[in-house]
């Protein structure tokens, strides 16, 4: 699956997918934005900040932006404020929302899905985001959560051995555990275990399979003739968890239950297939979150790797690795001399240390002390790197001890297909 981009650079699915990001997201823009000579003019993100824009956005395919008044109607049909990542524009776009919201409103069950693409033993902050996201929106709607591990697929597009595919699932799934989700109401299901187990899951693979041409797979994922035909395939395992029937034990084979997905954006291609499938099913159209890439250490226009040490915070550094990355790596908004920074101020807006505050400190006043401090010169950059590795060292370190708490017992009761608890 393709949680994560995570395909060669040579690959034409890869430059498809990485095209479709850019088109969908504009990516990111010089400092400050400018204005378009378009007719279709981007908008700007909600950021903590008035003077403050992190990313600008052309919406298209479908996806709506996530406006203050969405934000405001979360906050008013969940009576708790608005978790940062939505009010700061890291989600910032989505597919009918407002039809989850009007389902919560009226008492209607729905669920929440989400996954991640087993790749590499350990994961990194940028794959924390999505989960801590989704456990927020698990606590505040307090409904039964999905989680796909798509082992099946990195075999597919890695070098990997079957085994080595599932034992990296075993321990991501740990990590997952560790983000603290509800055990009553989450279930986590490896694709090469679970469809062996739910013959259901499986009825809806070759369902979405039935329905969907080589031709529209193609031209949506770049598929060539020298692909397998597994990664052909593979589109329909990652929409099947879209829809209740996949999860018997959790519905009771309802096939009305609607579903949440908070992803990354480029996963977007695989949910408007499932979206255009879901009618011909019988079944609710999947509605999305989606949020923006986290930047890798060198700076917003990449991302983290999880096949590059030296672009990431893992979750399995130490505190002097954190300290060390982010002294050394983390790409600057500095001035070239003390003189000059204290003269015209840094530039947070491309300051990599500044952007992941904006991900993990959650004070708001701070964060735009911060902003006023470092832009105006008053603060440099070693002691705004200082701030971020204060936050990332604890964050990472309570993780850490969290995961060391998740026995083979443990992990084994949030695979284990049954009925979920929800409303708790």
């Amino acid at each position: 699956m393709a949680w994560k981009m995570a395909l060669p650079r040579d690959s034409r699915l890869h430059f498809i997918k990485k095209t479709y990001y850019l088109c969908l997201t504009a990516s990111l823009v010089s400092w400050p934005p400018h204005r378009h000579n378009s007719s279709e003019q981007p908008f700007t993100l909600l950021a903590p900040l008035p003077a403050y824009t992190m990313f600008t956005t052309k919406v298209r395919f479908g996806s709506t932006k996530i406006t203050s008044e969405l934000i405001e109607r979360v906050e008013r049909v969940t009576g708790q404020r608005a978790h940062p990542f939505l009010r700061r524009g890291i989600f910032f776009s989505h597919r009918d929302f407002e039809q989850i919201l009007d389902a919560h409103e009226a008492g209607r069950p729905f669920y929440l899905y989400t996954g991640r693409g087993p790749s590499s033993e350990a994961m990194h902050l940028g794959h924390l985001v999505p989960f801590i996201f989704t456990k927020w929106l698990q606590d505040i709607f307090r409904v039964p959560l999905v989680i796909q591990l798509t082992d099946d697929e990195k075999f597919l597009w890695k070098d990997l051995s079957l085994e080595e595919t599932q034992r990296l699932a075993l321990e991501n799934a740990k990590d997952i555990i560790a983000c603290g989700f509800n055990p009553e109401s989450t279930f986590i299901f490896s694709d090469f275990e679970y469809m062996g187990q739910c013959r259901e899951f499986y009825r809806n693979v070759v369902r979405i399979q039935k329905l969907v041409t080589f031709n529209q797979v193609k031209g949506i994922f770049g598929f060539g003739d020298s692909d397998c035909i597994g990664k052909i395939a593979f589109p329909a395992v990652q929409a099947a968890p879209s829809f209740s029937s996949s999860f018997p034990h959790t519905f009771q084979q309802r096939e009305d239950v609607p579903c949440l997905i908070p992803c990354a954006i480029d996963q977007d291609p695989y949910f408007r297939m499932t979206r255009d499938v879901a009618p011909r099913l019988g079944c609710p159209k999947p509605a999305l979150l989606h949020a923006t890439f986290f930047p890798a250490l060198q700076g917003a226009r990449s991302k983290m790797s999880a096949s590059d040490a030296y672009s990431a915070i893992f979750l399995t550094d130490t505190p002097k690795q954190i300290k060390n990355k982010i002294n050394k790596y983390a790409f600057s908004g500095g001035r070239d001399t003390l003189e000059e920074h204290r003269r015209l101020g840094g530039c947070s807006e491309v300051d990599v240390s500044y952007m992941y505050l904006t991900f993990f400190l959650e004070d708001d006043e701070q964060l735009a002390k911060i902003h006023k401090d470092y832009s105006s010169g008053e603060m440099l950059t070693g002691e705004l790197k200082k701030v971020l590795v204060d936050i990332l060292q604890p964050l990472v370190r309570e993780h850490q001890e969290r995961r060391h708490a998740v026995t083979d017992e443990v992990l084994f009761s949030f695979m284990t297909p049954r009925i979920l608890r929800v409303g708790l």
